[in-house]
């Protein structure tokens, strides 16, 4: 280094580290009261029999030397987290006995979420989620002032998309424009018209009477119907409550996700990170002309872009995820001998491909079309058994970058062949013109 970069280094000025917000200890506050519920759960009864041993004398001192500590822990645990963004990184500091400083490099960052579970709304505070590539895991900062959450977050996509730290400052949030807004009365009916909600209430309506028939006993009829019911219930009750007022919103840094009634999520679908596209089509849906569209999003948790919506309006957005892509019409479907390996379901097999991607459909009472871009293909294989060569056929596999794999079933073997040596060109030649994946590129 030079003297200059040295003088350089030496006027530089510290960079500042900032603490959470001030309502976190009270939430972290509850991980040694949460440590021993744990051990109660784990041993109920060596738990019960501590319990027994105890007298009203010894509870009474072990609940007023147990709620300092904990408030003590949680001070202390918020006192020693910093974060900071210095050039080139977000620096986060954390630990009491056992220093832990993660550091994210701001061209890593692929997507920033914040979430606001409905405590942490009452408290007007958020929390922070860095989705990083090559990270298992997100990091995540808990908790900010809501204000404080949504400018962070637009300072770490503005640095990630190469703005200067005074710029990426004064740059705020990026402006969005909805796309889509799905009505929780559109919501409540698509639940309701799902195979699984019904089959999990016929089973409901349908064991207990037979249980009644085959035992008359009340308590075995009660004990299987209840969590029958339950399940039939929370299943359908989660995801109106997770998929309340689903928006999706366009602005320069990726597609916008805000959602849930209870936790309010605000995610985004970082661009030219989707490896597979999924529109779902169930059987109760399609004389409504309805589907569901879901992700598969290399190093993220995101997986539903549209939970419920018109063909047209759904396939509008997908356009905006994988841009200048048509979703095929009609897949070819395999040839009729096809029926000797799977008698049934070869009727709800299909294929396409285009000069913007490998689509490949499957099921016949639940349609999915899985559509890969060409620059996604990470390899291709051909897969052939016995019995598929005594029929001539073969199936085309295409593994994608986010540990997925999309299966064209049982074509000609002739056409598999074919489809190999052609797809392993396409992927080559589409990753050397894809767009970089770029934020606000």
């Amino acid at each position: 280094m030079t003297a200059t970069g040295l003088d350089d280094a030496a006027t530089r000025p510290p960079v500042a580290e900032r603490r959470l917000h001030p309502v976190t200890p009270f939430r972290r506050a509850w991980a040694p009261v949460t440590v021993l519920a744990g051990w109660a759960v784990h041993d109920p009864n060596g738990a019960q029999e501590q319990v027994q041993r105890l007298t009203s004398a010894m509870l009474l001192t072990g609940l007023a030397v147990l709620v300092p500590a904990a408030g003590l822990y949680g001070f202390l645990s918020w006192w020693f987290t910093h974060y900071a963004v210095t050039d080139s990184e977000l620096r986060i500091r954390t630990g009491l006995l056992f220093r832990r400083t993660a550091h994210i490099r701001l061209e890593r960052i692929q997507a920033v979420d914040v979430t606001r579970p409905l405590l942490a709304r009452v408290a007007g505070v958020a929390k922070l989620r860095i989705d990083v590539v090559g990270a298992e895991k997100k990091d995540e900062l808990a908790f900010l002032g809501e204000r404080d959450a949504r400018a962070l977050r637009a300072e770490l996509l503005a640095r990630a998309a190469g703005f200067a730290p005074e710029a990426a400052r004064e740059v705020g949030e990026a402006p969005a424009r909805e796309l889509l807004r799905v009505p929780p009365r559109g919501l409540a009916l698509s639940l309701l018209l799902t195979g699984a909600t019904w089959g999990s209430l016929i089973a409901a309506l349908v064991v207990p009477p037979l249980l009644w028939l085959a035992t008359h006993s009340l308590w075995t009829v009660l004990a299987v119907a209840l969590p029958l019911l339950g399940a039939a219930g929370a299943k359908s009750a989660g995801r109106f409550v997770a998929e309340y007022d689903w928006t999706v919103a366009e602005s320069p840094d990726g597609l916008r996700i805000d959602h849930g009634l209870l936790d309010r999520a605000h995610e985004t679908v970082p661009p030219g990170r989707v490896q597979t596209v999924r529109i779902v089509e169930p059987l109760l849906w399609r004389r409504l002309g309805w589907v569901r569209v879901e992700l598969d999003v290399a190093g993220s948790e995101n997986s539903v872009l549209v939970p419920v919506a018109p063909r047209a309006v759904a396939e509008s957005v997908t356009a905006h995820v994988l841009p200048g892509v048509t979703v095929p019409a009609a897949p070819s479907r395999p040839p009729r001998r096809a029926g000797r390996c799977a008698p049934v379901r070869w009727r709800g097999y299909g294929l396409a491909v285009t000069g913007s991607v490998f689509a490949a459909r499957h099921g016949l009472l639940r349609r999915r079309l899985s559509l890969v871009p060409h620059a996604k293909v990470q390899s291709v294989r051909l897969t052939q058994g016995p019995w598929k060569r005594l029929w001539r056929l073969a199936d085309v596999h295409v593994d994608t970058g986010a540990g997925k794999t999309v299966t064209a079933r049982l074509r000609d073997a002739e056409e598999a062949a074919r489809l190999l040596a052609e797809q392993a060109e396409r992927s080559r030649t589409g990753r050397r013109d894809a767009r970089p994946d770029r934020w606000m590129a």
